[in-house]
């Protein structure tokens, strides 16, 4: 596969252009990079903001469906079209070649995306560690390829744990969003750990009951992230780089713990300039 005459710094250099406007946080996250990974880098993360985003882009899944084939389609080394029509295209094949990132993982998250398409609920923990498996915590890992390759093996394990934690952030943060789609992300098993279901969960009369899952659901990311900074230990700084994001999650589960049922119904993101501020002593530290 070729990736046409669009310039390798072009290309990278549209990837972080677009990363700013669809995930400004991993947009910041970059710029604390190496400038000779921040294109790479950008590339990936913007091609996982584009295939998160795509719900909000579509009204049917079956268009969803065809975009996220697009993509699989072009990693896997079938493209639709003119590479050099798509800069992010042309960008994170680049970045595949450029730091051997394995194509397999890319059209897996492809593929676990589908879920977003739908109203299906997550029926257990299991099937919520797998989503972000494929999502979130290969995001971290891939981004460890780029950076430091030679420490890649050796952060699995954190990524993993640090995806979950990162994905319950996530779900509590979109949850007025989700609730307005009739999705369900918290795990089938915790809500009925509590008496409830993702029917009964939606419809969010029993605060009591909603309010115990919540609570459970936090508990839950909190023991990944705890387990997440623990194997992140031994890493290399440059490897830690990697989960500079991370950071943001436990302010996420502090305001959430504190906003209890409320969590349903209003965004409890904290302000761009607490965040921007977490994100840079993260990058100097253990997330």
């Amino acid at each position: 596969m070729t990736t046409g005459s669009l310039g390798r710094d072009e290309a990278y250099a549209a990837c972080l252009a677009t990363l700013r406007a669809t995930d400004f946080d991993r947009y910041l996250a970059c710029l604390l990079v190496a400038e000779d990974r921040r294109g790479p880098l950008a590339a990936l993360y913007a091609f996982s903001a584009e295939l998160a985003r795509i719900r909000d882009l579509i009204r049917e899944p079956l268009p969803g469906e065809v975009r996220l084939q697009y993509w699989r389609d072009l990693i896997e080394g079938q493209p639709h079209g003119d590479v050099q029509a798509n800069p992010l295209a042309a960008g994170i094949l680049h970045a595949v070649v450029d730091h051997k990132l394995p194509r397999k993982a890319l059209a897996a998250m492809t593929e676990a995306r589908i879920f977003d398409l739908y109203d299906d609920p997550m029926p257990d923990r299991a099937t919520f560690e797998g989503y972000a498996g494929e999502t979130s915590s290969a995001l971290l890992q891939l981004g460890t390829l780029i950076l430091d390759p030679a420490s890649a093996p050796a952060a699995a394990e954190a990524a993993g744990h640090a995806g979950i934690a990162q994905l319950v952030a996530g779900c509590l943060l979109l949850m007025p969003l989700h609730r307005s789609r009739h999705q369900v992300y918290l795990p089938g098993d915790i809500l009925a750990a509590v008496g409830l279901n993702a029917g009964v969960f939606l419809l969010a009369e029993d605060t009591d009951r909603v309010t115990a899952a919540l609570s459970a659901f936090i508990g839950y990311g909190r023991d990944h992230l705890k387990i997440a900074r623990e194997k992140a230990a031994g890493l290399s700084p440059v490897a830690r780089k990697a989960f500079t994001a991370v950071a943001l999650v436990e302010p996420v589960f502090d305001r959430a713990e504190k906003a209890g049922f409320s969590v349903m119904e209003r965004s409890i993101q904290p302000s761009q300039l607490r965040r921007q501020w977490r994100l840079w002593r993260a990058s100097r530290r253990m997330f």
